[in-house]
């Protein structure tokens, strides 16, 4: 949340905003980031920024896995998880752990 702060304040002193007034991240399903401490954490950090009382917007996004079994890329909800199409457990991921700030919208 610290990072997400800094950049805030990086782009407020580049566009010179005065007030963030939502922002909308992605959360990748193989990200470790609890959707709920997120927004705690949001709450807490921003108190007294320019992003106090800001709408935090947090979308989950699934993850993608090339299967071995089947040769096809595959979405994966969660870690452990198996290819739906030919229950090969033999997959390597290729999306959906990371964490992006997606846009902001300010005054």
């Amino acid at each position: 949340m610290e990072s997400l702060m800094d950049l805030l304040e990086e782009a407020r002193k580049k566009e010179g905003f005065s007030r963030v007034r939502s922002l909308r991240v992605t959360v990748g399903a193989f990200s470790c980031v609890d959707p709920g401490a997120l927004r705690f954490c949001f709450d807490v950090v921003t108190r007294g920024s320019v992003a106090e009382g800001a709408v935090l917007d947090i979308e989950p996004v699934p993850g993608t896995g090339w299967c071995f079994g089947c040769n096809r890329e595959i979405r994966l909800d969660g870690p452990g998880e198996g290819c739906s199409l030919c229950g090969s457990v033999r997959i390597q991921r290729t999306a959906g752990d990371d964490l992006r700030l997606e846009d902001i919208i300010v005054e």
